[in-house]
């Protein structure tokens, strides 16, 4: 069957990046384990509004990506943050879940609104307590009523994909074999996050995206590691390359971008930093599930034009090591110009709230650099993965 013809991507108006901000990450049972997840996520919207000159009722819709819907984190955390942060009622709210990148899906949903003219000013992010409600609570509430997983039980899915294992796990175990990736592969690239996240902070360029949380204010994940210590650590299962090092880290954060059109940057007077120049989303086989940001990649850059060379700036979740690799190998992608300032393997990866932090970063790495363009993937439960390319305006 030939491919369907595609249509230029064309947006009608443009969606431009005031400001983004996140939380310092805590570390799991961390300095922000005790933190309400609605406390968490007001203290993002609380520092994103509060060094940007506009009025909060101007706002037409808070996204706010988060996982594991369940206790505090149930019941549209994005509007309870919303109003935890002490803004106005009339303004709503809305919480995304597309797993790992639901908060990029947030800045993208807020963007696609913008760019069809039915918003002016999005305030889009996410937040996650790991700590508080452990990664799959809602993937195991269901087993009090019988389902033993989201999954296996509905004929359909049975039929076409079995009754066997479906994790990122197993994914990322079934992609280091697949192209090849060692143990040592993987975690060599674990000690560059280390390293690279280490000399980041040192060097204060996380500064400018960090609001602290209390006197809370520098990640706690990045330590000293080597390779002599990871290779002592046993496998995640037995026969497995992974181990805890290659992954990334049980984290706890919170993380808000603002969003404008050409007409609400005038109205309101604000200045953008970056227009949005592509959002897209595709999919790949579920159950090797982190495998999509190759395809969503190939899929952005085709439909923009651009290719792999004209990105000055990259941030691909590192949910484990394989994925950044086999994602490397496939694209060609320059490895220095990817995760420039260490990943989730050193910094952590706070589930809901990591596209919209990893969207600062990306922001403010390019700016620093100079740079024009800059990439952002995640790969997600079930198979998917975002892309948000964005180009920077000069000052």
């Amino acid at each position: 069957m030939s491919a369907p013809t595609r249509r230029p991507y064309a947006p009608v108006r443009e969606a431009y990046v005031i400001d983004a901000v996140r939380t310092p990450v805590g570390k799991r049972g961390g300095a922000l384990a005790a933190v309400h997840p609605a406390d968490l996520g007001a203290a993002a919207l609380r520092g994103l509004l509060g060094r940007n000159s506009i009025d909060p009722v101007r706002v037409d819709d808070v996204i706010v990506g988060c996982v594991d819907n369940v206790g505090p984190q149930a019941g549209n955390i994005g509007r309870t943050a919303w109003l935890t942060a002490g803004y106005p009622e009339e303004v709503p709210g809305v919480t995304v879940d597309r797993q790992c990148g639901s908060s990029q899906q947030a800045i993208n949903f807020g963007a696609q609104a913008i760019m069809s003219g039915t918003a002016e000013v999005i305030v889009a992010g996410g937040v996650q307590n790991m700590s508080a409600i452990p990664i799959s609570a809602a993937m195991l509430a269901g087993k009090e009523y019988g389902f033993e997983s989201p999954f296996v039980g509905a004929e359909g899915w049975d039929h076409r994909y079995g009754t066997g294992e479906v994790s990122q796990f197993n994914g990322a175990q079934l992609i280091a074999e697949k192209w090849d990736i060692s143990r040592e592969d993987m975690e060599h690239w674990a000690l560059r996050s280390h390293d690279r996240a280490r000399a980041a902070i040192a060097e204060g360029r996380f500064d400018r995206e960090i609001v602290p949380v209390g006197d809370f204010w520098i990640d706690q994940g990045p330590r000293e590691t080597s390779l002599a210590k990871m290779a002592a650590l046993p496998p995640l299962s037995e026969g497995s390359r992974l181990t805890a090092a290659v992954a990334s880290q049980i984290s706890d954060g919170a993380s808000a971008t603002l969003l404008a059109s050409d007409w609400a940057v005038q109205e309101y007077g604000l200045t953008p930093r970056a227009r949005i120049h592509h959002v897209s989303a595709r999919g790949a086989d579920p159950i090797y599930m982190l495998t999509a940001p190759i395809a969503a990649t190939r899929w952005a850059l085709e439909k923009t034009g651009l290719t792999i060379d004209d990105i000055d700036v990259i941030e691909i979740n590192e949910a484990f090591a394989s994925v950044v690799l086999a994602w490397l190998k496939e694209t060609g992608a320059d490895p220095e110009k990817v995760n420039v300032n260490g990943g989730a393997i050193a910094l952590g990866h706070p589930l809901g709230a990591t596209g919209a932090k990893l969207f600062a970063t990306l922001l403010n790495e390019l700016e620093r650099r100079g740079g024009r363009y800059g990439l952002l993937t995640i790969c997600e439960g079930g198979g998917t993965a975002n892309v948000t390319i964005i180009e920077r305006i000069e000052a």
